[in-house]
């Protein structure tokens, strides 16, 4: 965006933009979210940042009115596949605050000192700075949503000291701590390890498709998910945790988790944001779709459409090769005799008793549990045991190209299984898979091409909004076809695995014209 088109943002108090630049105002130097109330300052005396930490590091702090750090995130770095778009969504996941900068640049194939030069020149901030303003971030989240004592706070945020925690807060807020906690509103935990937060995010928000995503997909015994809820156990760095997203009495979506280690909630809070998409920019996205008359009516029913991530990007990897040619009702049974005899058992938590199983265990176990074709079977026990040995990496760091790749060089892995990989795994907004089905039979039903060549070529059009066209089209089609089909609609009713002949190639990988969704 120009200066002139943020400037106008901010004139007018344009929600859509929160989050995706901050505006620093020299006079007073204080940083705003774009829809802050106070009187527009004058362009003269206007500065616009990507992000938080880039105004931290030019010496301004947050508003306390319109608190820029509890805006929603940027759409941008799922749009982007660059490397600071890389960077941002391993900074997000916490791996600064896991591993160090060192291990991020590794990540990412740069030196740290590269690296550092690359986000300072784009972002005005390096990963240091840009990982301590995540840390004030968290910081705010725990002080409002939870009772803990400032101390530990400080310590789960990420910081070394309390000195240096209290020096932040006030660096970047212009308030102590007590203060900050003195602001908040509504609901908060007194259970301790327990948190219950509110997750901005921009309007509209198709929650009921969502969820209905959701409920078709949850594995008993991990998952637990109705028409306004989900909830699921999630292994993470400190260990084992819990979460349930929920829609409260106003609208919100709210967070309430239960954590071992209370440091990784940076990390429990960007996994669910991915899971639930909760960083794009609807407004923006159902614009450019309306535009297509095709398309129009779709958007027009069901605003705000998501695309669903993962909230573990192994995890979707098993899901999505379980997952190939059979139905969903199916695959969740596969995947509940996954959880059932390989997941570590835990107490039992609102209706939740297990996690789902590690790379090791499904690689070395897998085919005791799995039914169906060899050739999957082997498909999936040797992607498991990749993953755990390290001979395939898959992050939200990856490169998406270089992703697909690696994907499709696995035995039994093919086209569609890697693109709906990138799709919930990266986040990217922008794939199309032309050999679902159920894609096709969405298209055919909104009177889109629905030959394999010719909706690729319709589809181009849509760029860079490709997801949610396919979420579109798989809630498009029709009730016959999705009922009979492996199917991502979650509209979809239980039905039989889909007979095919052959069952692919030679190495398992199923032919193209057979791959459904």
């Amino acid at each position: 965006m120009t200066f002139d088109e943020r400037y106008r943002a901010i004139d007018s108090r344009d929600t859509r933009f929160d989050g995706q630049f901050v505006t620093a105002v020299r006079t007073t130097r204080i940083y705003c979210r774009p829809s802050c109330p106070a009187r527009t300052p004058k362009p003269s005396n206007v500065t616009f940042y990507a992000t938080s930490a880039a105004a931290h590091e030019a010496g301004y702090r947050a508003c306390k009115r319109c608190l820029p750090e509890a805006a929603p995130g940027s759409p941008e770095w799922n749009l982007r596949g660059d490397t600071t778009a890389r960077a941002m969504r391993l900074i997000a996941d916490g791996v600064v605050e896991r591993e160090g900068v060192p291990a991020l640049a590794a990540r990412l194939g740069y030196s740290p000192r590269h690296l550092t030069r690359l986000l300072t020149a784009e972002l005005g901030a390096g990963p240091l700075a840009l990982s301590r303003a995540q840390r004030a971030h968290t910081a705010r989240m725990l002080l409002v949503g939870t009772d803990l004592a400032a101390s530990d706070v400080a310590f789960s945020a990420g910081f070394a000291s309390v000195r240096q925690f209290n020096d932040t807060i006030r660096e970047v807020f212009g308030m102590t701590p007590s203060e900050v906690r003195a602001r908040r509103r509504g609901h908060h935990s007194h259970t301790p390890g327990a948190i219950d937060l509110v997750l901005p995010h921009r309007g509209p928000f198709d929650a009921t498709g969502v969820f209905a995503w959701m409920r078709a997909r949850a594995v008993p015994g991990a998952e637990v998910s109705t028409e306004d809820s989900y909830a699921r156990t999630l292994m993470l760095p400190g260990g084992p945790g819990w979460f349930e997203i929920r829609l409260d009495e106003h609208g919100r979506v709210r967070l309430r988790a239960r954590l071992a280690d209370l440091a990784d909630l940076t990390t429990l809070v960007a996994r669910a944001r991915r899971l639930f998409d909760l960083d794009a920019d609807p407004l923006a996205i159902d614009d450019a779709l309306s535009r297509h008359p095709e398309i129009a009516p779709r958007v027009a029913m069901i605003p705000g459409i998501r695309a669903p991530g993962s909230a573990d990007p192994h995890e979707m990897l098993i899901r999505a090769i379980v997952g190939q040619q059979i139905t969903v009702v199916a695959a969740r049974t596969a995947l509940t005799r996954l959880v059932e005899h390989l997941g570590e058992p835990l107490d039992e938590f609102e209706g939740t008793n297990r996690l789902w199983p590690t790379m090791s265990a499904i690689a070395e176990r897998g085919h005791e549990v799995l039914r169906g074709p060899a050739a999957r079977i082997r498909a999936i026990t040797g992607a498991a045991a990749a993953l755990a040995d390290g001979t395939l990496t898959l992050t939200t760091g990856d490169d998406g190209a270089a992703q697909r790749a690696a994907l499709l060089a696995m035995p039994g892995i093919g086209p569609w299984t890697a693109d709906y990989v990138r799709m919930r795994v990266i986040g990217d907004p922008d794939v199309t898979l032309p050999g679902d089905v159920v894609v096709r039979a969405g298209a055919a039903a909104c009177g889109i091409p629905s030959d394999p060549r010719d909706f690729t070529a319709w589809a181009a059009r849509t760029a860079p909004w490709r997801s949610y066209l396919t979420a579109h089209l798989w809630r498009a089609a029709p009730q016959a076809i999705a009922s009979v089909t492996r199917s991502t609609d979650p509209t979809a009713s239980p039905a039989a695995p889909v007979h095919t002949s052959p069952t692919g190639r030679a190495d398992g990988t199923p032919h193209p014209r057979q791959e459904t969704s």
